[in-house]
């Protein structure tokens, strides 16, 4: 519904125009069949000049009032919502409504021109009202939340439902008004064609679906590292849209995913890897079976001048692997980038046709990818420089892991 002036006032108005254009006419000594044409052309430009002034007034006027009152507040929600960009974008309002109100007066003699500028004059307002509006749902996503966190990206999927509603409400409207229908009734029409649309637009619809599943569930983060089999999608996710995952990969490149491919198929997050005080490591070393052996009197003597066992360990027959799985738990308990306080196990398994495997299982406490593959590659560097000192021979060749 277009806001009008009250109705004394506003006859007042045009009545005050109307004099004002009469008396430039009769100034200037126009007479005959130009006055009819001056008059229009007169009264064009004193709206298109008022329209004007209203514009100016309102940008340069009003805008700056309201963000000085804003600032003075102590509200937060004032100074998100009633910001400078969404104050100049209501200001695009006013010129529009100062032409609507001015329409009957300038072309009072021509009913067709003054109904098809009606028409246009309506659709711009609805255009710029809903510019209007999808700004200020923009701005609402950024009441009391952080970027990147849940409630944001909750409110961001959210505030996409309401500007694709606004903007299908304006498309609605807008061809109402220009086909002279009301929009309810045009609504009522679009009942009947409703499977067709649900045919058409089926992937958008289960897109829109998966991402408001994929946000308000929490399933992914921005910052999260996600890794999609295949291989082809392994990198962080650094922007979350109801129709859009962007991932920046490892080489730094962007790939987009659909929301319905997350939600639908597989994928492995490795926040968890974040929220915790570790990453895992879990690795395999294969001994040859040949070189198993119980430890001599020499070998015992030998780890002890070394520092590599204890006396009391090496009471008894001993093998050498035990021995070897005792000293690397010790090992990795005394690093200071394992964390101790999970759990850490060096365990042998079955024999395999490659020999006899033994785990490494522990939590290295760096989390970056760089100091993580450091950290790893000097503990099992480790493991086969000390493993000669135990009588163990490692397999040049291990199956793949």
């Amino acid at each position: 519904m277009i806001p009008k002036l009250p109705h004394h006032l506003l006859e007042d108005v045009l009545e005050e125009i109307r004099i004002f254009v009469e008396n430039i006419i009769e100034s200037i000594g126009v007479h005959g069949h130009t006055v009819p044409v001056l008059r229009h052309v007169l009264l064009t430009l004193v709206a298109i000049l008022l329209a004007f002034i209203a514009e100016r007034i309102c940008k340069y006027l009003f805008v700056p009032l309201v963000l000085r009152l804003v600032k003075r507040t102590q509200a937060r929600w004032d100074d998100v919502v009633l910001d400078h960009q969404v104050l100049r974008t209501a200001c695009h309002i006013v010129p529009a409504l100062v032409i609507w109100q001015l329409m009957p007066l300038v072309f009072y003699q021509y009913h067709v021109v003054q109904v098809a500028l009606t028409r246009l004059t309506a659709v711009y307002l609805t255009v710029a009202t809903t510019r209007l509006v999808t700004k200020l749902i923009d701005r609402l996503r950024y009441l009391n939340t952080k970027p990147g966190d849940s409630t944001s990206l909750y409110l961001k999927s959210f505030c996409g439902v309401l500007k694709i509603l606004a903007i299908f409400i304006a498309v609605i409207v807008v061809v109402g008004i220009l086909i002279n229908r009301s929009p309810m009734t045009l609504l009522a029409g679009l009942g009947a064609t409703s499977a067709v649309l649900m045919l058409v637009f089926k992937d958008t619809i289960d897109g829109l679906v998966a991402g408001v599943r994929l946000t308000s569930n929490e399933m992914i983060h921005i910052g999260d590292h996600i890794a999609l089999p295949g291989g082809f999608v392994d990198g962080t996710v650094i922007d979350i849209t109801l129709t859009t995952v962007k991932i920046r990969q490892s080489d730094n490149t962007i790939t987009t995913v659909p929301p319905l491919t997350l939600v639908s198929g597989m994928f492995q997050n490795w926040k968890g890897v974040q929220d915790v005080e570790g990453q895992r490591v879990k690795k395999m070393i294969y001994f040859d079976v040949r070189s198993i052996r119980i430890a001599d009197d020499g070998l015992k003597q030998q780890l002890i001048d070394k520092g590599l066992a204890k006396a009391d360990d090496l009471k008894g027959e001993v093998v050498t692997t035990a021995l070897f799985r005792r000293y690397m738990e010790h090992y990795l308990a005394k690093r200071e980038d394992v964390n101790a306080k999970m759990p850490l196990l060096v365990r042998q398994l079955e024999a395999t046709q490659a020999g006899i495997p033994m785990e490494l299982y522990f939590f290295l406490r760096q989390k970056d990818w760089i100091p993580y593959e450091h950290a790893m590659a000097d503990i099992l560097e480790h493991v086969y420089a000390y493993a000669n000192e135990f009588g163990l021979k490692v397999y040049a060749q291990a199956p793949v892991q």
